[in-house]
């Protein structure tokens, strides 16, 4: 991780809040660029930093037996990744893995525990965020069990789009089957499938959406779901 040498504010929560507020938290804030593939927290261990993610975009994983990950969540410009510490505890349950690199707004734990404590506006967006994103892992974990891998990867590619602002961003075929908990060989059949509907173009890793409406009509209803959730939450 390094320092960002700009500050790029662009997380709906901070934009949220007060002018007045904003400029408190911001004494606490510091810009990071994260980089894909870097850890901020591990099951079990101290919450050291919240992180407000800009365009950067970070996957809440489960772990089982050590090294068995599943994506549960994931964060992007409308939330923040240490909520736990919101509601007490300071260690996380999950592991924060980032997917998408870029940008975010970091505070230590410490600071962050005392603005809430102060500043009811804060908890307000802490709290519907909080609520659409115990949602998000609900309606995640029925998907997984009950959606074919096809609609599950629409849906995952969708999510993904929304949150880096992007319709071009690089994953592997390893790191996808992590993220949906299927076998190597299920994405690259459901990936060849979406592309042979020209819904995107995958290659080397390299993923493009190129019919967003049809990748819509493609995904599982839990898309449509999750997406309204953090309307919701933001409205």
């Amino acid at each position: 991780m390094q320092i960002a040498k700009r500050a790029s504010v662009a997380n709906s929560m901070l934009a949220a809040l007060p002018r007045k507020q904003y400029q408190r938290l911001l004494t606490g804030l510091e810009s990071v660029a994260l980089t894909f593939g870097e850890i901020l927290h591990e099951p079990g261990e101290r919450i050291r930093h919240v992180y407000f993610p800009g365009d950067s975009l970070v996957s809440l994983l489960t772990v089982v037996e050590g090294h068995l990950a599943l994506e549960v969540g994931m964060v992007g410009r409308e939330g923040m990744v240490g909520v736990p510490l919101s509601l007490g505890t300071d260690v996380s349950p999950v592991r924060a893995l980032v997917q998408g690199a870029g940008t975010a707004m970091r505070m230590k734990s410490a600071r962050f525990s005392r603005e809430v404590r102060k500043s009811p506006q804060l908890q307000h967006e802490i709290g519907r965020y909080t609520r659409a994103l115990m949602a998000q892992i609900a309606q995640t974990a029925a998907c997984n069990r009950f959606h074919v891998v096809q609609a599950r990867l629409a849906r995952w590619l969708l999510m993904t789009r929304d949150r880096v602002g992007s319709d071009e961003f690089r994953l592997t075929h390893a790191f996808l089957g992590h993220m949906l908990g299927v076998r190597r060989v299920g994405v690259t059949t459901a990936a060849r499938a979406l592309q042979k509907r020209k819904l995107i173009t995958y290659d080397r890793g390299e993923i493009r959406i190129l019919d967003r409406r049809g990748l819509e009509r493609a995904a599982c209803s839990c898309y449509e779901v999750v997406r309204d959730m953090n309307t919701g939450a933001r409205g």
